[in-house]
């Protein structure tokens, strides 16, 4: 049974509860419809999609490490007008807040992807991802830079007219200054943080893991820059913010909240437990149950 008192809106998004999963890690939702009914879970970002079909990095890319993992798997994905043949009849209506990270190497891709996901019914938002690099720009991360944040999102913007999630990256010097241009650029909400850059090293082989020989650490590892990046940004801008990064139960979703989260996204532990956020969702019911808290809106931004 739903527990209303869980109930979150972010824009005019309507959430069931704040549990949202992160792009990557859990694909359409469909390969997880064996462990746990989609339905119940307050959102779903689906995986990169992006302008053309794209191959991926070369193998290997993807690299255990201490309390975490590291991935360049380069946004493999069959492009977005397969998305909207293929994969979106057999993903509509198996929950009402089915997200659609969007990806590009340009601005014109950028927003060639978000107008043909507008046009989607059962695609409430899409979850703009900056964290690309501008191959105009000489491979520079859109999200690194303000002036370059600002100038994606007032694009897509104009192509895009439901909620529009901005994620940002934690690799800056500077996260509200970003997180302020793209408020004033019209994004409705912010996500945060994606990987953060990092690198493994073999030395028997002398030689990097993963083919990229840089690529984005997630997991446990990067919860507490994670929990810094959300607090600076939700006391520096007037949109919701939904947080990530090294999520692994109820408790750890609760921190972010209380640093001014308004809903969270579970990624890496996606792999370890197909369950964790059903788990996370009837942990966060328990929690206010113990303290006696009315609703869990009662507990964002205490902190």
């Amino acid at each position: 049974m739903e527990d209303k008192r869980l109930n979150i809106q972010i824009g005019n998004l309507k959430l069931k509860n704040p549990v949202m999963t992160a792009s990557g890690t859990f694909g359409y939702g469909t390969e997880y419809e064996d462990f746990i009914d989609i339905s119940k879970l307050g959102g779903i970002v689906v995986k990169g999609t992006t302008g053309e079909r794209r191959e991926g990095n070369a193998y290997p890319r993807l690299a255990e490490t201490p309390y975490g993992m590291i991935n360049a798997v380069g946004l493999q994905n069959k492009g977005v007008e397969y998305f909207c043949k293929e994969i979106y009849p057999n993903i509509k209506g198996r929950n009402e807040n089915t997200i659609v990270n969007v990806s590009g190497s340009s601005i014109e891709e950028y927003c060639k992807v978000a107008g043909m996901i507008n046009d989607l019914d059962e695609i409430p938002a899409i979850e703009l991802n900056i964290s690309c690099p501008n191959v105009k720009k000489g491979g520079m991360g859109f999200g690194v830079d303000k002036d370059m944040a600002r100038e994606v999102v007032q694009e897509v913007r104009k192509v895009y007219k439901k909620h529009l999630i901005v994620k940002l990256t934690p690799n800056v010097t500077n996260i509200k200054e970003i997180a302020q241009a793209i408020e004033k650029a019209g994004a409705d909400s912010l996500s945060l943080i994606n990987t953060v850059l990092a690198m493994a090293v073999d030395s028997e082989k002398r030689k990097p893991i993963v083919s990229t020989i840089t690529g984005g650490l997630s997991g446990p590892a990067i919860k507490p820059i994670a929990l810094r990046c959300v607090w600076q940004v939700a006391h520096s801008v007037d949109i919701p913010v939904i947080g990530m990064g090294g999520i692994q139960n109820a408790a750890d979703a609760i921190e972010f909240l209380l640093v001014g989260a308004s809903a969270i996204e579970v990624g890496t532990a996606n792999f370890l437990n197909p369950r964790v956020t059903i788990e996370i969702i009837e942990g966060m019911s328990d929690y206010l149950n113990r303290h006696k808290i009315e609703n869990i809106k009662d507990i964002i931004g205490l902190i």
